[in-house]
């Protein structure tokens, strides 16, 4: 995946397809916008921005957290290989899967459960995208992500969180850099 494919994919795709109501008509507006549950599909450009940081490759085993709206998934699905995708609320997911089937992607696996915990069954995970705030590295997430592997991730706790991305060295040591400031839905979960 280069740049110039992802700019041109984030142009074709379109947000109103993700959105219900009255919601519909703020698609181009970049920001976050509710999507029930008290959950929000994200702003388009830091979906655009978390993509490119995330290095995908058409054979990357990528794990999703937080499968949302599906908007988010559908960029994993179009640069990635395999997606596994975890929500935690089971109307979102059931809305998610409907969309992106219309869209036909078929290289998407969906669970419904607690994204904190990951998908241990089909892990190790070349890539890790998660879209919701954690107070911290869950741990059973660090250990799902290959040597080589990188996950982006927020993290912190009050309005606003760090972006980070962890990549996994051959050793197993996470090394973190923070990308940038930002303000997600706080992670569920046992972590």
């Amino acid at each position: 995946m280069n740049q110039k494919e992802l700019d041109a994919f984030f142009k074709h795709l379109d947000r109103t397809f993700f959105l219900e109501g009255e919601n519909k008509r703020f698609a181009e507006f970049d920001g976050p916008l509710p999507i029930g549950f008290g959950q929000t599909i994200s702003q388009p450009s830091l979906v655009l921005y978390m993509t490119g940081m995330l290095d995908l490759t058409s054979d990357s085993s990528v794990l999703e957290i937080g499968t949302g709206s599906g908007y988010q998934t559908a960029f994993l699905a179009h640069f990635g290989g395999r997606v596994y995708t975890v929500e935690r609320i089971g109307a979102l997911s059931e809305k998610a899967q409907r969309r992106l089937a219309f869209l036909g992607y078929n290289n998407i696996e969906y669970l419904v459960g607690d994204g904190s915990r990951g998908w241990k069954e089909h892990a190790p995970y070349d890539r890790i995208m998660v879209t919701a705030a954690a107070r911290h590295l869950p741990k059973a997430l660090a250990d799902q992500l290959a040597p080589g592997g990188i996950m982006i991730i927020p993290a912190g706790a009050g309005l606003l969180q760090s972006l980070l991305r962890v990549e996994k060295a051959k050793s197993g040591e996470l090394i973190e850099k923070t990308l940038l400031q930002v303000r997600f839905v706080d992670l569920v979960g046992d972590y």
